[in-house]
């Protein structure tokens, strides 16, 4: 068995043993994958550091072709997490991987997902600028959501699919997956109103990914997208993502001291 060459974000790495460690891997050639690095923790092992939670490396795996761990032979180091003078980026870094392992399916590669991932740890690592990272984050769940087919309707009703009217709020559907007209409100559970600018800023953000590279939102605007964003990943997932709940108490304290 010939091991086989990837770049990977390193999401997970749990103890195995007194050297060696399990790892979970989101790669783009092969999608998510769970590995045994045998004395990755050993003084001038062939993972040098590579290993870091968060880190960008290039690894070489023996693959499985039944159940069980794959084999992590080495691991290259590419791009480690910085944690700057922002807990909010290091949060941000954490929610990341985690959206990419409750998201994916082991062995599912999706090129453009790791691509996004990568970009978004770039921007968030060693960032200072807190006000930039609510941006970031919600423009990276948007692509999470469009690229496994969960992207709410941000234009059109999600019921008759005809364009939403401009309106000073919005109805959102949780369960019928986006903004809804009035004539299709009726009768809906789960709906929330959204205001007229948290609805702009969510259609920003939809967009290009550019435009959240220097996008800063108003400390009210993403207090309230955030919220949105975390209700409808819940409502998806069938419970609260872990770091969701620190990134709206992170959020709250910054419109508090605002």
């Amino acid at each position: 068995m010939t091991p086989e060459k990837t770049r990977a974000i390193v999401i997970r790495a749990i103890p195995f043993g007194e050297t060696s460690s399990v790892v979970t891997l989101y790669c783009r050639d092969f999608g998510k994958l769970r590995a045994l690095a045998k004395g990755a923790w050993r003084p001038k092992s062939s993972f040098d550091g590579g290993l870091d939670l968060l880190s960008v490396c290039q690894v070489l795996v023996l693959r499985k072709s039944s159940g069980g761990l794959d084999l992590l032979t080495e691991a290259c180091l590419e791009n480690r997490f910085r944690v700057g003078g922002s807990f909010g980026a290091f949060l941000g870094g954490m929610h990341v991987a985690e959206l990419l392992d409750a998201f994916t399916a082991d062995a599912d590669p999706q090129p453009e997902l790791f691509d996004r991932a990568h970009a978004t740890l770039r921007e968030l690592s060693g960032l200072d600028a807190s006000d930039r990272i609510p941006a970031l984050l919600v423009a990276f769940e948007l692509a999470v959501l469009r690229i496994v087919g969960h992207a709410p309707a941000l234009f059109a009703c999600a019921e008759c699919r005809k364009p939403l009217p401009a309106a000073a709020r919005t109805p959102f559907g949780m369960l019928d997956g986006g903004g809804l007209c009035d004539r299709c409100r009726g009768g809906k559970r789960s709906v929330i109103s959204i205001s007229r600018d948290a609805m702009a800023a969510l259609r920003l953000l939809a967009g290009a990914p550019d435009s959240a590279r220097e996008a800063v939102l108003p400390g009210s605007v993403a207090g309230e997208v955030r919220a949105i964003v975390n209700t409808y990943l819940s409502h998806i997932l069938g419970r609260q993502p872990k770091v969701a709940r620190w990134l709206q108490r992170s959020q709250t304290r910054r419109q508090a001291g605002s």
